[in-house]
């Protein structure tokens, strides 16, 4: 008996009914923000057997593309058309894309460049675009003429001066450097992903790419 006079076992009910309707607003409220057999952020099985089909293409000169065992919803990154409009890879929802991280200071990219391009010239359309993203920070009058160096034609030319695309990437253990690629499919779940330069013009990358692009 407490100095009350009440059973420590009745002091206790009160608490734990309290607990117990928390737990269950919890579920109500789990059960209106995510439909059932739904996952916040998972990927249709489409997206798991496309990757599976792209692991074994994933050789040769695209051997550095690391594809996914599960993929995932691709992380809402955000960046800037050469307009100066907003964009976010939400919007590329229905086609599939090779998302690309680049500097006018990064000598791999420099390489890596015109071999984007000439996918883009070669593979873009309603289906497929690469999204070749800078990230340079200051002196950004230096991206126009280091696409116009190495001959940049078929790239629509996007940027994040604010950096922020590549911090996301790195915080997610993406991106140690540049340029950093990411294949993501027509339902935005994230395929594979390359640290370095790739060569995106070989046989190699047009096979991988064609199967990404008939997912």
């Amino acid at each position: 008996m407490t100095t009350t006079g009440i059973p420590p076992r009745k002091l206790l009910l009160p608490a734990a009914l309290g607990v117990l309707a928390v737990l269950a607003a919890g579920v109500v409220l789990y059960g209106k923000l995510a439909p059932a057999g739904k996952v916040a952020g998972a990927c249709p099985s489409a997206s798991k057997a496309l990757a599976a089909k792209l692991a074994p293409l994933a050789t040769g000169e695209v051997a550095a593309v690391s594809i996914a065992s599960e993929p995932r919803q691709a992380l809402p990154l955000a960046f800037e058309r050469a307009d100066g409009s907003k964009a976010t890879l939400a919007d590329f929802r229905g086609r599939a894309v090779v998302l690309n991280l680049w500097a006018t200071w990064c000598v791999p990219c420099r390489a890596e460049m015109p071999a984007l391009d000439r996918l883009e010239a070669q593979a873009g359309g309603p289906a497929f675009e690469v999204v070749a993203v800078n990230v340079d920070t200051a002196r950004l009058e230096r991206r126009a003429a280091f696409l116009d160096s190495v001959g940049v034609k078929a790239l629509a030319r996007y940027a994040d001066p604010s950096g922020d695309a590549f911090e996301t990437l790195r915080k997610d253990g993406k991106a140690l450097g540049l340029p950093v690629t990411m294949l993501i499919d027509k339902d935005g779940c994230e395929i594979g992903a390359a640290a370095g330069a790739v060569k995106w013009d070989s046989a190699d990358a047009e096979a991988l790419v064609g199967a990404l692009k008939g997912g």
